[in-house]
């Protein structure tokens, strides 16, 4: 971290190498940092800011809901999470929702309901498959499910439990839980955000899914950072014609408002009974209100199909300016979840790209990750493209 960071944040923990910029307000796909620097937000908070910023119809809704109810226990019902429940497993044909704050709190209901439905079942240590490359959170057990050290290291020992494959390797799968009837779940995400944008295969997909069902193991899916629209379908795995027993879901579900989910049907929406789980500020009324309100504006303004022809033409744009350039390896996604992969480690490109009025950010030390708000235009797409080429041809000028 550098000395201007450090000094402008001297009580708050140093958990993070942040850029040197302190980001005040937003509007679209543009956002102004305290000295009225403007920036094109090409990273939305990680994939979290939907609508953009300032969005004209949903932050009057939640003004509103403020003004009404932030909080209350779920003791009582919320109003709100039956709304957002019916709104969410009708897309994606399930049956039951569990609400909670984060991405990490929803893996970890996954993995309990997991483990939960082995262990009701007579298996004493339940084994959940997980990834190469996979990222899952930054709880003890998600520790444990992800694969980067990077994370892992300095925690142990992490809980066990879990069984590492390589991604979409159907034989390796077979090779691996061959014999092991302690097997309950496999546990992937179909785009792997944090691991470096690497996508399953639509037929290996649905080669897993055949795989639990004849084995009787629970499929699950981290949907938290390629769900929501973000692939120009509601969730990514839904490209490839299948439907998980557990799906995961937070990020882009309330536009930046803290929401996560877990979505279950059939017996795995049954699982977790009064005093298995539990959450304070999960489903609150006003995350639920923000969940809703973005369902209801990703549809009435066709998201899902911007997402579609916006990232199409963002990636032609993309490969067209970058992919013939000498140091890059590969530009791949869909949607709106793109990465433009380097032969080597980039991360000063996230500062310099902030230099030049774009905010990206780099995972798996090597990929620059582009997830801008479901808003984009064409024109702010070329905009992305643009400011994203000098900085990338320069960088790949130097020595390494």
């Amino acid at each position: 971290m550098s000395a201007q960071a450090a000094v402008a944040s001297p009580h708050v923990m140093n958990t993070y190498n942040r850029v040197p910029i302190a980001l005040d307000r937003g509007r679209g796909v543009r956002v102004w940092d305290v000295n009225g620097k403007e920036y094109l937000d090409a990273l939305a908070g990680i994939a979290v800011s939907t609508l953009g910023h300032d969005h004209p119809r949903l932050v009057p809704a939640l003004q509103e809901q403020v003004a009404r109810l932030i909080h209350c226990s779920n003791y009582y019902h919320v109003p709100g999470q039956e709304r957002l429940a019916t709104l969410l497993t009708e897309r994606a044909h399930m049956d039951k929702a569990f609400f909670c704050s984060t991405g990490l709190e929803a893996n970890e209901a996954q993995i309990k309901i997991a483990r939960k439905s082995g262990v009701d079942r007579g298996i004493a240590n339940p084994v959940i498959v997980v990834y190469e490359h996979a990222f899952h959170g930054r709880s003890m057990a998600t520790m444990a499910a992800t694969a980067n050290e990077k994370v892992r290291s300095g925690f142990g020992p992490l809980p066990g439990g879990f069984l590492r494959v390589p991604t979409n390797d159907l034989a390796a799968l077979q090779a691996a839980t061959a014999g092991n009837p302690d097997i309950v779940a496999v546990l992937l995400e179909p785009i792997q955000g944090e691991g470096g944008l690497h996508p399953m295969r639509a037929e290996y997909l649905r080669q897993v899914r055949q795989l639990c069902d004849a084995r009787g193991w629970l499929m699950m899916l981290d949907e938290i950072q390629c769900g929501m629209g973000r692939t120009g379908k509601w969730f990514a795995h839904q490209w490839a014609g299948i439907v998980p027993d557990v799906m995961s879901l937070a990020k882009g579900l309330a536009s930046g408002v803290p929401v996560g989910a877990v979505l279950a049907r059939g017996a795995a929406a049954e699982v977790l009974q009064p005093g298995n789980h539990g959450t304070t500020f999960g489903g609150n009324p006003l995350a639920m209100r923000a969940g809703v309100e973005t369902i209801t504006i990703m549809e009435e303004d066709r998201l899902l199909a911007n997402a579609t022809e916006v990232g199409a033409h963002l990636k032609a744009a993309l490969q067209q300016a970058l992919g013939s350039m000498a140091g890059v390896k590969e530009v791949r996604g869909q949607g709106l979840i793109i990465g433009v992969e380097l032969e080597r480690p980039c991360g000063v490109l996230i500062t310099r790209c902030a230099e030049a009025g774009l905010l990206v950010s780099v995972t798996a030390d090597s990929v620059i990750r582009i997830v801008p708000p479901l808003i984009l235009t064409r024109a702010e797409a070329d905009e992305i493209v643009a400011r994203l080429t000098p900085v990338v041809a320069q960088f790949l000028k130097e020595p390494t």
